[in-house]
C-alpha cells in the first residue's frame, strides 16, 4: 500500500512491498534493516551497518502504516528463516537470546520456536537439538546441545500451553529424526551423519574429521563437491554447530558455499545468515571445497591428515 509522508523531513510517497519499502525513488530492502521503532507517531528505521531513516507526518494513516510495515517485515523474516512447517501457536511475549532481549512475536512450529521481533535479531530455535525445555514461573527456558540458551514468556494465558506444546513438539521431532537417521549408514571416511529439514530422509549429510579439520558431503543427488572446514582442534562444539547449520538451511544448501560477494547479491540469504548464528559460524570456518574427480579420495585423505 502507498502512504504520503515525510522521509527524513522531505515529503515523499512511501510504498510498502513484500521485500522492503520504496521511499520515493529509493528502495530500502528489509535485508538492510536493523530495527523498526515506533516513537511518538514517527517510525524510525535503523539500518545496517549504521544510519537511520525517519518516516513522519503519516497523520491518521500512522497505525495502519506501522501494522502493515511490521507484518511485512515479519513475513520476510519467516522467509529468511526458511519456515515452511505448520504453525501451532503465535503469541506476543518477552524474549531473551544470546544477542538481545525485548518483546515481540513468539511462534511455535512443528519443529521450532521462532522469536520474531521488529529487529534483525530474529531466531529459529530447532527443537530437535533442545537439551532442556523448562517452565520457570512465566518464562520458558530452552537450552540447546551446543550451549545456546534462549527464553520466551510472559505471554499471558498462552504461556503454559505454549510450553507444554513446545515440549511435546520437541519429543516428537526427536523421535522422527532418530528413526530416519537409524536407516542411514555413514560411508568411510565419514563417521558423523545428520539430516536437513527436508521431508526426504534419503537426503542427508555426512562428515569426516581430522585434527581441526572437517570434510562435509551432501547426499542430495545433485552435489559435485565436498566442503572443507578448519577449526581449533580443541573446539568440542564444532560438530554440534555443524549439525545446527545443516538443519537451519534446509533445502537452501548453497547458503554455506556462496562467496561473500555472491551473498551480497542475495538479500534473503543475507538476512538468513544474520539470523542463524550456526550458519554464520560454519561459513566463517570454510577452507574451500574438493570437486569430485578421479583424485578426490586421495585429496580428501590428504586434507584430513594434515
Amino acid at each position: 500500500m502507498e502512504y504520503t509522508a515525510q522521509v527524513d523531513g522531505r515529503e515523499a510517497t512511501v510504498a510498502l512491498e513484500k521485500e522492503g519499502l520504496r521511499l520515493g525513488s529509493r528502495f530500502l530492502d528489509f535485508a538492510d534493516v536493523a530495527a523498526l521503532r515506533p516513537v511518538s507517531h514517527r517510525v524510525y528505521i535503523d539500518l545496517l551497518p549504521s544510519g537511520t531513516v525517519e518516516i513522519s507526518m503519516l497523520g491518521h494513516s500512522y497505525d495502519g502504516f506501522w501494522e502493515e510495515l511490521n507484518d511485512l517485515f515479519g513475513k520476510r523474516t519467516l522467509e529468511a528463516l526458511f519456515i515452511e512447517e505448520k504453525q501451532l501457536m503465535l503469541c506476543e511475549g518477552e524474549y531473551e537470546t544470546p544477542r538481545e532481549r525485548g518483546r515481540g512475536r513468539i511462534a511455535l512450529y512443528e519443529d521450532a520456536v521462532c522469536i520474531l521481533p521488529p529487529t534483525c535479531g530474529a531466531v529459529r530455535i530447532p527443537l530437535c537439538f533442545a537439551e532442556e525445555i523448562s517452565l520457570d514461573g512465566y518464562v520458558l527456558r530452552i537450552s540447546l546441545a551446543s550451549g545456546a540458551r534462549y527464553s520466551v514468556g510472559r505471554m499471558g494465558y498462552d504461556t503454559k500451553p505454549f510450553a507444554e506444546r513446545a515440549a511435546r513438539a520437541s519429543e516428537l521431532v526427536k523421535k522422527q529424526r532418530e528413526a530416519a537417521l537409524s536407516a542411514i549408514s555413514a560411508r568411510p571416511p565419514f563417521t558423523f551423519k545428520g539430516l536437513f529439514r527436508s521431508a526426504k530422509p534419503e537426503e542427508h549429510w555426512e562428515a569426516a574429521f581430522g585434527k581441526g579439520r572437517c570434510a562435509l558431503e551432501l547426499f542430495t543427488g545433485d552435489d559435485a563437491a565436498t566442503y572443507l572446514y578448519e577449526f581449533p582442534a580443541d573446539d568440542p562444539l564444532f560438530a554440534l554447530r555443524l549439525a545446527e547449520a545443516m538443519e537451519a538451511m534446509g533445502t537452501h544448501r548453497e547458503i554455506i558455499y556462496l562467496t561473500d560477494g555472491q551473498l551480497a547479491e542475495k538479500p534473503l540469504y543475507r538476512m538468513s545468515v544474520l539470523r542463524s548464528e550456526a550458519v554464520a559460524f560454519l561459513r566463517s570456518r570454510s577452507a574451500g571445497r574438493l570437486i569430485h574427480s578421479a583424485s578426490h579420495a586421495q585429496r580428501l585423505a590428504q586434507f584430513l591428515q594434515q
